[in-house]
């Protein structure tokens, strides 16, 4: 039908004299009929199969071999649930253990991901994530599957800076210049402050990341937005990476950063300040992406009671979720801690070489 009408359209003859417009109804009836027989034809296939659905990939690849003449083969597939490409391969003499993920299935895998990255991964991160549970899917297919059953990432509101730079403190110059990419982890470090709403008043966080692998290496989560809560948080990376000397630190023009405190704690580290240029946020954009997403895929859309309920799922979402296990997009889809990792080994073993 849907033929005849392209090649009616194109002549101009569309609703040509002696023809019948097709219904709704017409379409609807037709539809139903294509489905009923491929129904029909699942329920012989089922019969015809005879055990075989309890069997190994080999098996179910010489008998969907067997029966080529009589069922399509994509049917066939589908209701032994292996792929083609598998059964292909078969026939190649190849390794016949590759089993479909039907639809049913990976709707319910992905929506078990959902709920456990407390929806924070769009389709990108699901199909990341589902390749690196050993599951072949195709991106497209998890875009549609979960276009299709409403599956969704939070949605992004817009993030407010906190950044009080009205101040006569010193103000170191802008080393960085924007370069995000350090060779090495330890090389330069970034800082920045959000805030989270409770019922009980604000929560302030402080963050200190390392650009090489995006890791939040250190943090400090205080009521008030005083020098403490940056010194705090730099403490604890200084303790955590213990750096040689040297280390870049990166922030804004914050108060707190320009404090005597602040000065002095990066001096006892052997640290070299650096600071964005006024009003340019771009200047951190690293750490504010990370605020981005804490406020996107957790802080948003949840009401934390007291304090003390934000501070646990700040510690949640840090060192759990975000350090350990979220893919990042800069990392190609490692988590930083896996960055890592796979950093350190592949460095010792070029020494090794080079021993």
């Amino acid at each position: 039908t849907l033929r005849n009408w392209v090649k009616a359209s194109a002549a101009g003859k569309l609703t040509a004299p002696g023809t019948k417009p097709v219904t709704p109804e017409q379409m609807e009836l037709s539809r139903l009929r294509a489905e009923n027989a491929q129904l029909k034809m699942h329920v012989d296939n089922l019969k015809k199969s005879d055990g075989v659905l309890c069997k190994g990939c080999a098996v179910k690849y010489a008998w969907i071999d067997a029966q080529r003449r009589e069922f399509p083969l994509p049917d066939m597939c589908d209701v032994l649930t292996v792929s083609i490409s598998g059964y292909r391969a078969w026939r190649r003499g190849g390794t016949p253990d590759r089993t479909r993920l039907t639809d049913p299935l990976a709707v319910a895998l992905i929506k078990s991901i959902h709920a456990e990255v407390k929806a924070s991964y769009g389709s990108r991160r699901m199909h990341r994530e589902l390749q690196g549970r050993g599951q072949r899917i195709g991106l497209r297919r998890v875009e549609r599957l979960m276009r299709e059953h409403g599956i969704r990432a939070r949605h992004k509101r817009r993030f407010k800076a906190t950044t009080d730079s009205k101040h006569s403190m010193p103000v170191a110059p802008n080393l960085l210049a924007r370069n995000f990419t350090p060779e090495a982890p330890n090389r330069v470090w970034t800082g920045d402050i959000t805030y989270i709403q409770t019922g009980e008043g604000w929560l302030y966080l402080a963050v200190v990341l390392d650009l090489f692998n995006r890791e939040v290496v250190g943090w400090s989560i205080k009521p008030r937005m005083t020098a403490d809560i940056v010194t705090d948080a730099l403490t604890m990376a200084w303790f955590r990476r213990k750096p040689e000397a040297g280390v870049m630190f990166h922030s804004d023009r914050g108060s707190q950063y320009a404090s005597q405190a602040m000065s002095a704690k990066l001096t006892a580290y052997d640290m070299t300040a650096s600071m964005s240029r006024k009003g340019n946020c771009w200047d951190n954009a690293p750490t504010e992406s990370f605020f981005n997403s804490l406020k996107n895929e957790r802080v948003h859309g949840t009401t934390y009671a007291t304090r003390a309920d934000a501070q646990a799922d700040l510690f949640e979402y840090i060192e759990v979720f975000y350090n350990r296990r979220r893919r990042h997009s800069t990392l190609g889809y490692s988590s930083p801690v896996q960055f890592f990792e796979s950093w350190i080994s592949k460095h010792a073993a070029q020494q090794s070489l080079a021993a």
